[in-house]
C-alpha cells in the first residue's frame, strides 16, 4: 500500500470530536433520525372466541437509564436484586382493549402511574389478563377484567420474577398460583464488603466434555449464596380477591405447571451442587407433582448436576427430559430419555424413547414411542391422534410421525421426512386450537387436520391452507395465496369449519396489519390499521436481487436506491453491504430464498437501509452462505466461500451500472461482525467496514462456536486461520469496531472487541473502537442506538462516500 493512501484511511477516522475523551451522545443526521425516532406499533393478542382484542404498546427503544439499574450476573441470569425481576426483560407501558368487531379501542382503566407490564397472560376461561408490574421495590401482581376494562393490583411488591415469570393460572380462572419473596429473605453478601474465607477452586474429573463459553457464570462461594437468596421463594395461592394462603415453603423454585384436568401442579426446584462453568439449565433439579392442596403425590425426576455432554449439537444429558403434562388429558405426563446416553457419536438404531404417566403415578410409566433421530417436540390432539417431530443437525434432517397415544407400541407413520434447511418443501405447521383450560392442541375436525404453509417456491411467495386426511394421509390444498403487490402470512385457523383464518398482510409501503380472510368465500377484513412510520422512503427503489457465485450457488439480496435516483444523471453511488454468514449442508438448500419483493420496507439500526436517505446504494441480508456438503465441514473452506459471496454481491450490484465497486462498505452484527474482519483482512473487495459485537479471536472460543462441532484440539488449523485477531497484521482497511460494553452472549465477550482493537492499533491499522455504555449483545437504549448511528454515519462519510475526492 502507497504511504499516502494509507495516510488517507487513517485521517478517515479523524472524527470531528476527541476520539477517547469529551465526547457526549451524538444523534444522527436529520435524514436518519427521522426514520430511527418513530412510534412502534402496539403488539396484539386475540381471545380464541374472536371477541376481544388485547393491544399492548411499549416504548420504542428503552432508555440508558433503564439499562444502567442495579444488576447481579449470576448463574448466566442479569437479575436487578432490588426488584427480583430479569434486569434485561422489555416492558409494555400501556393496555388498551377493543372488541374484534369495533374498531374503537378502550383504554384500560386503573393501571399505575408510570406502568412497566411483563408476563400478560388470559385466564383459562378468557375473562382476565393477569399481568405484572415493576414497580420501584418489587413486582407486583395484577388481573384486567375483560368486560370492563379495568385493572386493579391483587398483590404488593413481593413477588420473585428472578427465574421468569412468578405466577401461573389455576383452572378455576379465580386463582393463581404466585412464586414470592420469603418472608426472612436473608440479605445479600456484598463483594466488596465481605472477605473471602478461602480460594475458588474447581476440578476436573478426567471426563472429556464440549462446554462452550458462557457470560455471567457463578464465580465463588459468595455467587453462590447470593444466587440462592435471589432464587429462593415461597409459592402461595392467590384468589382474584386478594386473599392468599400458603402453598409451599421457600425453596429454589424454577417452574410450575398446572395439570390440565386442574388438580395437580408440577413444581421444578434447583438443587446443589452449583456450578462455575455451566448456567443454571444444567444445574440439579427435581420435579415432583402436588395436588392442590399442597400433598405430595409423586417426585418424577431427580436431574443430576450437567457439567459433562458429549461432542455434538445433537448431544444430550443422560435420563428424563422434557417432562410435562399431556395437554389433552387431565394428568399425564410424558417425557423422553436417551437411548444412546445421549451420546451422537455413538450407533444407535433409535436415539429415544418417549413415556407416558398417569397421576397419581401408582404404575410404572409405558413406553409411548421411539425415535429414530433426536426427539425434537410433541403437538397432542385426541385420544388416538398426535404429532411428534426428530431431527438431526449433522445431516439437517427432520421428520415428523403420526402417533397413536391409546395404542403405545404402535409403529408411527412418517408424515414428513426432509431437510429442514430446505424452505421450497416446508409442509407448514399444523393448525391448534385453545381448550378451555388454555393449553392448545391439534385441530382435528371429522378426521381431518390442517397445515399453514409460508409457501415460499422458486418462483415467489405463495402460502397455502393444506387438509390431511389422518387415515389415508393424502393432503389437500384449500388455499394458496394469489396476491401480486402484497405479502401474506396465514397466522391461525379460528373456524375450519367456516374457512376463516387469521392473516397478516403487508406490502413494501403498506405496515404489516391483520385481517380475517374466508378460504371459502374470499372475503377479507381488516382487523387493525397500524399506520406506516415510515412514509419518507415510501418512494424507495427496491427489488431483489439474484444472481449466483462462481461455484453456482444461487444467492440474493434486497437492493435499495434512492428515491428518484437515475444512472445516467447521478451517476454510480458508494455501496453498502449488510450480512451475515448461515451454514448449510448442501448447495440446494443454499441458493433457495425466502425474500420477497412485497416485505415492508422496515428500517432498524441492525441494517444500513437508512443510508438510502443519504446517497448509498444498500444491498441488505445479501446470502452468504457457507455450505459443507457430506462429511466436510463448512469452516475449512470458510474464508474461500466468503470471497466468492462477496464478489458474487459486488459483481451483481455493479452489472446493474449502480454502484461504484471502488466504493464499497461491507458491514455485520455478532457472526456478521467475524465476516466484516475477515473480508476486510483477507479481500481488496472493500474500502472499508463496520464489524458491531463480534468474535475475532476463536482460541477464546475453543469448544465450538456458531455451528462448527469441533473443539480447537481437533481443528487448530481452522481456528487460527479464520481468526482475524491472528492476521491483525494484515489487516489495512479502517475499521469501525462496535460493542455493547456488558456484552451477554455466549462467545463474544466485550473483551474480544477490546483485544483485537488494540492488536489493529498497535500494529497501525485504521480503526476505531466504539462501546456502547451497559448494552448487551442487542442494543436497546435509545441514546446508544441514535448515537451508533452518528458514528457510523460519519465512518461511511469520511470513509467510503468521500474516499478519493
Amino acid at each position: 500500500m502507497k504511504i499516502a493512501t494509507f495516510f488517507t484511511l487513517l485521517s478517515c477516522l479523524a472524527l470531528p470530536v476527541p476520539a477517547q475523551t469529551d465526547l457526549e451522545f451524538q444523534t444522527p443526521p436529520p435524514g436518519i433520525m427521522e426514520l430511527a425516532d418513530y412510534e412502534r406499533a402496539p403488539s396484539l393478542s386475540l381471545d380464541s372466541k374472536r371477541e376481544y382484542m388485547l393491544l399492548s404498546y411499549r416504548p420504542t427503544y428503552k432508555t440508558l437509564s433503564e439499562l444502567k439499574q442495579e444488576e447481579m450476573r449470576l448463574a448466566g441470569l442479569r437479575i436487578n436484586p432490588v426488584t427480583n425481576i430479569s434486569a434485561t426483560l422489555t416492558y409494555s407501558g400501556n393496555l388498551k382493549l377493543r372488541k374484534v368487531s369495533d374498531p374503537a379501542e378502550t383504554q384500560v382503566s386503573g393501571l399505575p402511574a408510570a406502568p412497566r407490564i411483563a408476563y400478560v397472560s388470559w385466564s383459562p376461561d378468557e375473562k382476565k389478563i393477569a399481568f405484572t408490574n415493576t414497580a420501584e421495590t418489587g413486582v407486583e401482581l395484577w388481573v384486567l377484567d375483560v368486560a370492563t376494562a379495568r385493572a386493579e393490583r391483587l398483590t404488593g411488591p413481593v413477588l420473585n420474577a428472578n427465574l421468569g415469570e412468578p405466577y401461573s393460572w389455576l383452572r378455576d380462572s379465580r386463582t393463581l398460583l404466585v412464586r414470592t419473596l420469603p418472608a426472612d429473605r436473608p440479605p445479600l453478601l456484598n463483594p466488596k464488603v465481605e472477605l473471602p474465607k478461602g480460594p475458588t477452586t474447581s476440578e476436573g474429573t478426567g471426563e472429556k466434555s464440549q462446554t462452550r463459553t458462557y457470560q455471567d457464570l457463578l464465580k465463588n462461594p459468595m455467587d453462590e449464596k447470593n444466587f440462592e437468596t435471589l432464587v429462593t421463594a415461597e409459592l402461595h395461592l392467590v384468589g382474584l380477591d386478594g386473599r392468599s394462603r400458603l402453598f409451599k415453603t421457600a425453596d429454589m423454585y424454577a417452574g410450575e405447571s398446572v395439570a390440565p384436568g386442574g388438580e395437580y401442579i408440577l413444581v421444578t426446584t434447583l438443587r446443589r451442587p452449583f456450578s462455575y462453568i455451566v448456567p443454571l439449565g444444567r444445574f440439579p433439579m427435581r420435579e415432583t407433582v402436588y395436588a392442590l392442596d399442597g400433598r405430595e403425590i409423586k417426585t418424577v425426576n431427580e436431574v443430576p448436576l450437567t457439567e459433562i455432554m458429549p461432542k455434538g449439537f445433537s448431544s444430550v444429558r443422560k435420563g428424563r427430559r422434557s417432562v410435562q403434562w399431556r395437554s389433552d388429558k387431565p394428568a399425564t405426563l410424558f417425557f423422553v430419555e436417551a437411548l444412546d446416553e445421549g451420546d451422537p457419536q455413538k450407533k444407535a438404531d433409535h436415539r429415544d424413547q418417549a413415556w407416558l404417566w398417569d397421576a397419581p403415578f401408582g404404575e410404572e410409566p409405558r413406553p409411548f414411542f421411539r425415535t429414530v433421530q433426536r426427539y425434537a417436540g410433541v403437538t397432542w390432539g385426541d385420544d388416538g391422534t398426535a404429532l411428534a417431530f426428530d431431527r438431526w443437525y449433522d445431516t439437517r434432517n427432520a421428520k415428523t410421525y403420526l402417533v397413536d397415544p391409546s395404542a403405545p407400541g404402535k409403529e408411527p407413520r412418517v408424515l414428513h421426512d426432509r431437510n429442514y434447511q430446505d424452505i421450497y418443501s416446508d409442509p407448514g405447521t399444523f393448525a391448534t386450537r385453545r381448550l378451555p383450560n388454555g393449553r392448545r392442541v391439534m385441530l382435528i375436525e371429522n378426521g381431518k387436520a390442517w397445515l399453514l404453509g409460508e409457501g415460499y417456491t422458486k418462483t415467489g411467495q405463495f402460502p397455502f391452507v393444506d387438509e390431511l386426511d389422518l387415515s389415508s394421509l393424502e393432503t389437500n390444498r384449500l388455499y394458496r395465496s394469489e396476491l401480486k403487490d402484497r405479502k401474506e402470512t396465514l397466522v391461525s385457523i379460528e373456524d375450519a369449519a367456516a374457512g376463516e383464518v387469521l392473516t397478516w398482510i403487508q406490502s413494501s409501503t403498506e405496515y404489516p396489519n391483520y385481517y380475517f380472510r374466508n378460504i371459502k368465500t374470499g372475503e377479507l377484513r381488516q382487523i387493525t390499521a397500524f399506520r406506516n412510520p415510515f412514509e419518507s422512503i415510501k418512494d424507495v427503489k427496491r427489488e431483489i436481487l439474484k444472481y449466483k457465485r462462481k461455484d453456482g450457488v444461487e444467492l440474493t439480496g434486497k437492493l435499495y436506491l434512492p428515491a428518484g435516483y437515475d444512472p445516467a444523471k447521478d451517476g454510480k453511488l458508494p455501496l453498502l453491504i449488510w450480512a451475515y454468514p448461515r451454514e448449510f449442508k448442501d448447495k440446494d438448500s443454499a441458493g433457495q430464498t425466502s425474500q420477497t419483493p412485497n416485505d415492508f420496507i422496515y428500517p432498524h439500526h441492525g441494517s444500513f437501509i437508512y443510508w438510502v436517505r443519504r446517497g448509498y446504494a444498500v444491498l441488505d441480508d445479501a446470502s452468504f452462505p457457507i455450505v459443507g456438503e457430506g462429511k466436510k465441514e463448512p469452516n475449512n473452506t470458510f474464508l474461500k466461500q466468503l470471497r466468492m459471496n462477496a464478489e458474487a454481491a459486488i459483481k451483481a450490484v455493479d452489472g446493474l451500472g449502480v454502484a461504484d465497486k471502488d466504493r464499497v462498505a461491507v458491514g455485520g452484527h455478532s457472526y456478521g461482525a467475524f465476516m466484516t474482519a475477515n473480508l476486510l483482512t483477507h479481500t481488496d473487495l472493500f474500502a472499508c467496514g463496520i464489524a458491531r459485537s463480534g468474535a475475532y479471536n476463536r482460541t477464546l472460543t475453543p469448544f465450538g462456536f456458531q455451528g462448527e462441532q469441533r473443539n480447537y484440539w481437533d481443528a487448530p488449523e481452522v481456528y487460527d486461520r479464520i481468526s482475524p485477531f491472528m492476521t491483525a497484521d494484515k489487516m489495512k482497511k479502517p475499521l469501525l469496531l462496535v460493542h455493547g460494553a456488558a456484552d451477554d452472549n455466549p462467545g463474544t465477550f466485550t473483551l474480544q472487541t477490546e483485544r483485537y482493537f488494540q492488536a489493529l492499533k498497535n500494529l497501525g491499522a485504521p480503526v476505531r473502537m466504539v462501546l456502547l455504555p451497559e448494552e448487551s449483545h442487542g442494543y436497546e437504549a435509545r441514546e446508544n442506538i441514535f448515537h451508533l448511528l452518528w458514528e457510523q454515519d460519519v465512518f461511511l462519510e469520511k470513509c467510503l462516500k468521500k474516499k478519493g475526492d
